[in-house]
């Protein structure tokens, strides 16, 4: 049975419906209006809501834009409730046909980032749904771009998560000099088609297994509420900034909490001001303990 997760984005008009599959490949579709989904079932039946402007399907989303006559909060559930009917229900998704498929130019944008070495390529593709880190091109197996970011000899790390990838530089460079030929690669990468990552392989490591239920379901309850801490409250500023905070370890001995910094975190200047005065401070308060320390393993 699938299931489907909402998902808010940075346009408080436009909600991701995640699902546990890629539906999309490497593709992308836009429908403005119904007469435009013939090659998609789903986007069909999706403008028979009157407040749906525009669908997006891509990687293992669906994207609706709505018009303002309605508020999400009232609507999300049904939707997604509509969306997970129909799928399971055995109904197509979208028909992968060349000449009836509308494809989105893929484009790249850059940010920077807190940490001056690192700057974030951010996609409007959905690149992958486990974070992934590659210190040098020997890690690379699993991502066949990061081992051609590698080949840049001004590249020292990879990270990537979602729709961005964070790549940090030797201080030997500046950014100022190469930023442009990085994004237009990282563009003309994506739209070719070429694989970005191969998830099974990354979802295997050591740390990607701490992200699983099965791992969750069998920590103690203090440990699972730091999870959840971060996850809700902390992780989606710092992968705003380029990076991510993963959950290591909890001590209830020595209330220690052991955390790894990724993407542009990782040797962040201000890394070590943000873990004592903001995510410890917010662990304290929240878990009423004023003993809780953290610490980075990478800091």
């Amino acid at each position: 049975m699938e299931t489907v997760t909402i998902k808010t984005t940075q346009n408080p008009a436009i909600l991701k419906f995640e699902l546990s599959e890629f539906i999309a490949g490497s593709r992308n579709f836009e429908f403005k209006n119904i007469d435009e989904t013939a090659n998609s079932p789903l986007a069909k039946q999706l403008f028979y809501l009157p407040f749906v402007k525009t669908v997006y399907i891509s990687g293992n989303f669906i994207g609706i834009e709505k018009y303002s006559i309605v508020e999400w909060e009232d609507v999300q559930d049904e939707v997604a409730e509509q969306i997970a009917k129909f799928i399971n229900d055995g109904g197509m998704i979208v028909k992968q046909d060349e000449e009836t498929s509308k494809k989105v130019p893929s484009t790249v944008y850059v940010e920077t980032t807190p940490n001056p070495a690192v700057m974030k390529f951010v996609s409007n593709r959905l690149l992958s749904k486990t974070t992934a880190e590659f210190k040098n091109i020997d890690e690379t197996a699993a991502s066949p771009l990061a081992k051609e970011l590698f080949k840049f000899p001004f590249v020292k790390e990879v990270f990537i998560d979602e729709n961005y990838i964070s790549i940090t530089k030797y201080a030997v460079a500046e950014w100022s000099e190469f930023t442009g030929e990085v994004r237009t690669f990282i563009r003309e990468y994506i739209e070719a088609g070429d694989p970005v990552i191969d998830e099974s392989m990354i979802q295997a490591t050591p740390q990607a297994e701490k992200q699983k239920e099965e791992y969750f379901d069998n920590l103690d309850s203090t440990s699972q509420r730091i999870i959840n801490i971060l996850e809700e409250y902390v992780k989606p500023a710092v992968q705003g900034d380029g990076g991510n905070i993963a959950f290591d370890s909890y001590d209830e001995k020595e209330k220690r909490v052991k955390v790894i910094l990724q993407g542009a975190c990782s040797g962040c200047p201000s890394s070590t001001f943000t873990l004592k005065s903001g995510i410890e401070n917010m662990l304290k308060d929240m878990l009423n303990d004023e003993d809780i320390k953290v610490e980075a393993l990478n800091a």
